[in-house]
C-alpha cells in the first residue's frame, strides 16, 4: 500500500487521472466534441467516484448523519458546476434537466438500488433503518414539490402571478433554503456513534483532502467541456438535450451515490446507506436546485421552478413513492425494483420527448 492507499484504489485513481488527462488533451488539441462529449462523461463519473472515496476517507472521524451529509454535499459538485456553467452558456433545458435528472435518479434509482441491496443482504428479506431521517426528508421533498405545483399550475392557467415567474421562484427558493437550513442544524445535532467504516484501510486525512480539493477543481473544468460540446454530441448521437440532462448528467452525476450507497446497504450499513442517499434527496430538492435558482440571477439566463406538467406530475409521483417505501423504516427488495421502475419509465418518457 502507498499513501494510505490498496493496490486497487491506487488503480482506480489513476485511471479517474488519465480520463481527466484525456479531456483536457481532446478540448485543447481540438477533438471532436462527440470525442469530448463521451471522455468527460466518463471523467465526471470518475471524480464523482473520487469525492466518494476521499469524504469517506474524512467521514471515518464522524457518525452517519456528518458523514453522510459530506458525502451528499460534495458529491453534488458535478451537478452545480454542470448546471452553472450551462446556465452561462444559456442552455436552459440542460441546466434545468441536469437538476431534475439529479433529482430523480437518487430518488428512484438509487434509493431503488440501495433498498434492492440492502433486503438482499438481510436474513429476512426486510432492510431495517432509522424513521427520522427518511420522514424528514419526504416533509422537505413535498415542500419543495409543493412550491414547484403552485409555480407550474400558476404558469399554465396564465394567471396575473405567471408574469413574475423569477420573483416568485426567487421567494420560494429563499423559503426552501431556510427551511434546509433549520432541517440540517437539528439533524446534525442528532448525530449517532460512528458505524465501521467500508474503507479497506484508514486513508490520512491530509490526502483526502487534497484528493476532495483536486476533484473539485477538475470536476469544475470537465463539467465546462461537458457542457461546450453538448450541442454538437446530442445532434450526432440522435437524442435530446433533456435527456441528456436527466438520464446520462443524472447517472454520472450520482455515481457516488450508486457506488457508496449500494456498498453500504450491501454490508449491512443501512443507517449509513440511506443517510448518504436520502441526504442526496434532500439537498437537490431543498438547497442545491432553490440555490441555483438565486444564483441563476446572475446570469442572463434565469432557472425558476415553473416545469413542464408531465415533470410536475413526476415530482408528485416521486415525492409519494420515496415517501411510501421508505417513511416506516422498512423496506423489501421489490419495492425497490418499483423506484428503478419508475426511472426507467421516466427515462423512456424523455426520450420520447
Amino acid at each position: 500500500m502507498r499513501f494510505g492507499l490498496t493496490k486497487r484504489q491506487l488503480v482506480l485513481l489513476l485511471v479517474v487521472l488519465a480520463l481527466g488527462l484525456a479531456t483536457a488533451a481532446l478540448q485543447l488539441g481540438g477533438a471532436s466534441d462527440l470525442t469530448v462529449f463521451l471522455v468527460s462523461t466518463g471523467a465526471l463519473a470518475g471524480l464523482a467516484w473520487v469525492v466518494s472515496f476521499a469524504t469517506e476517507a474524512v467521514g471515518q472521524r464522524f457518525g452517519p448523519a456528518v458523514t453522510g451529509f459530506l458525502q451528499s454535499t460534495l458529491g453534488n459538485l458535478p451537478e452545480l458546476f454542470i448546471v452553472l456553467f450551462a446556465l452561462s452558456a444559456g442552455e436552459l433545458v440542460v441546466a434545468r434537466f441536469s437538476i431534475l435528472g439529479s433529482l430523480f435518479a437518487n430518488a428512484l434509482l438509487v434509493l431503488g438500488l440501495v433498498i434492492v441491496a440492502g433486503a438482499t443482504h438481510a436474513r429476512d428479506g426486510v432492510m431495517r433503518f432509522g424513521r427520522r431521517l427518511p420522514n424528514d426528508t419526504a416533509t422537505l421533498l413535498l415542500l419543495a414539490v409543493f412550491t414547484i405545483v403552485l409555480l407550474g399550475v400558476s404558469d399554465k392557467v396564465g394567471d396575473r402571478a405567471s408574469r413574475h415567474q423569477v420573483a416568485i421562484s426567487s421567494v420560494g427558493a429563499v423559503v426552501l433554503l431556510a427551511v434546509y437550513g433549520t432541517f440540517l442544524a437539528s439533524y446534525l445535532r442528532s448525530d449517532q456513534p460512528r458505524e465501521e467504516s467500508t474503507l479497506e484501510v484508514r486513508v490520512p486525512l491530509g490526502l483526502a483532502l487534497g484528493l476532495l480539493a483536486a476533484s473539485g477543481v477538475a470536476a469544475a473544468f470537465v463539467s465546462d467541456w461537458f457542457v461546450g460540446s453538448l450541442d454538437t454530441a446530442v445532434d450526432k448521437l440522435g437524442i435530446s438535450k433533456a435527456f441528456t440532462g436527466l438520464v446520462i448528467v443524472g447517472v454520472a452525476g450520482n455515481a457516488v451515490e450508486n457506488v457508496v450507497g449500494i456498498t453500504l446497504a450491501a454490508k449491512g450499513q443501512n443507517d449509513l446507506a440511506i443517510s448518504v442517499v436520502k441526504n442526496s434527496v434532500t439537498q437537490i430538492a431543498a438547497f442545491l436546485y432553490p440555490a441555483l435558482v438565486l444564483l441563476s440571477l446572475l446570469f442572463a439566463t434565469h432557472l425558476t421552478f415553473v416545469l413542464n406538467p408531465v415533470y410536475v406530475a413526476a415530482l408528485l409521483v416521486m415525492a409519494i413513492a420515496v415517501w411510501q417505501v421508505s417513511g416506516d423504516g422498512e423496506a423489501l427488495a421489490f419495492e425497490g425494483w418499483a423506484l428503478v421502475g419508475l426511472f426507467v419509465v421516466l427515462a423512456t418518457l424523455t426520450w420520447f420527448e
